[in-house]
């Protein structure tokens, strides 16, 4: 068999709107009402749309597991804990952060409308999957999103051999003329755990630059790595940002940080308590709104025009690559891995979810 037949037999094409049914039904069954389970698959499969499967519909048993056992709640409403204009802190009651994120950044647009900027601090909160989602809700309201997360202790310091602190995603969102056109999102590790997740359950190797074993040497092994630690973007720079992205969510907002944050995939009973931080910036109270959206559009104009090095047709804005791919999948189905097709369907029918028919094409 030859590695390409190999490839294909590993992933798998459905109809997009049969995923979303598909996800949509799984929460239903598990006790959220229709539109909350919903907003939940939309979230989730718009990452596989847009390539970035490790935060995509993979998450599904992980998250059942954690519901039925208690490790996050079904609360979906923000409690506020202090106000102060602009800056609001909430309590996010151990609930699904594909419900309280939504509500987080909407406040922070609410606020930056009035403020010319607005800042959510997020507590007692659970993972809220991609955070370009975030960020770009933000931006589709015409301000500058940031959204940021702190996670359970995966890396190391430079040089240690202890998890010390999570590779806490960063995203940020620019609007422009043409809509939400640049969009960072990055974890602060070389690759994200689902990733290696994903390489592991596929039986893939990984790049030795990835992850360590237990012992904090490099290792080719996924499953290794996931017992082991993951290794910082760009060494001791991804390390630093990751510690500041800790103060900002879990320090700031009098939350959990460093192995205060639970792991998600053990000790499923347990509140994984990771906190956020939603910030949005409105251009129009900063200058002006139409301007900032030409500069922006201008800015990205430029990027695209670079000159090329040998070899390369295209430059790319961050986010644009997952933006084609989004829109070409819409349209011709998303391709998914079949373990992660396999973990859906498993989590359906164990918590007796009604599967729609016909999703599969290929």
């Amino acid at each position: 068999m030859t590695a390409q037949a190999s490839d294909a037999d590993r992933r798998v094409l459905v109809r997009p709107a049969w995923l979303e049914a598909t996800v949509s039904a799984v929460f239903s069954a598990v006790g959220f009402d229709p539109d909350d389970a919903a907003r939940i698959a939309v979230a989730l499969v718009e990452a596989d749309l847009r390539g970035v499967s490790s935060h995509g519909i993979m998450l599904v048993p992980m998250y059942v597991d954690r519901l039925n056992a208690g490790g996050v709640t079904r609360e979906r409403e923000l409690d506020v804990i202090s106000d102060a204009g602009a800056a609001l802190v909430v309590d996010a009651r151990g609930g699904m952060g594909q419900l309280t994120s939504p509500q987080a950044m909407g406040h922070a647009i609410e606020r930056a409308g009035r403020y010319g900027i607005g800042l959510v601090s997020v507590r007692n909160a659970h993972h809220f999957g991609a955070a370009s989602r975030w960020a770009m809700q933000a931006a589709l309201a015409g301000c500058i999103g940031i959204a940021m997360s702190n996670t359970t202790p995966l890396m190391p310091a430079p040089g240690g051999a202890e998890r010390l602190v999570g590779n806490n995603p960063l995203a940020i969102a620019v609007p422009t003329t043409a809509g939400a056109e640049i969009v960072l999102d990055m974890a602060l590790s070389a690759v994200a755990l689902g990733k290696i997740r994903l390489a592991a359950s596929a039986g893939r190797p990984i790049p030795d630059t990835w992850a360590t074993d237990s012992s904090g040497t490099p290792t080719t092994d996924a499953e290794e790595a996931v017992l082991g630690m993951l290794l910082p973007a760009a060494g001791h720079k991804g390390f630093g940002l990751a510690l500041m992205i800790d103060v900002l969510t879990g320090v700031l907002s009098g939350g959990g940080w460093g192995d205060q944050v639970r792991p998600l995939y053990r000790e499923p009973d347990r509140p994984n308590d990771c906190a956020h931080l939603f910030l949005a910036i409105d251009p129009e109270l900063l200058g002006g709104a139409e301007s900032f959206r030409r500069r922006s559009s201008g800015l990205a104009a430029r990027v695209r025009g670079s000159a090329t090095a040998p070899g390369v047709d295209r430059l790319y804005l961050p986010g644009e690559i997952e933006a084609e791919r989004a829109a070409q999948q819409r349209r011709n189905g998303v391709l998914i891995e079949r373990s992660g097709l396999d973990g859906l369907l498993a989590a359906a029918r164990a918590v007796g979810a009604v599967i729609p028919a016909g999703g599969v094409l290929n």
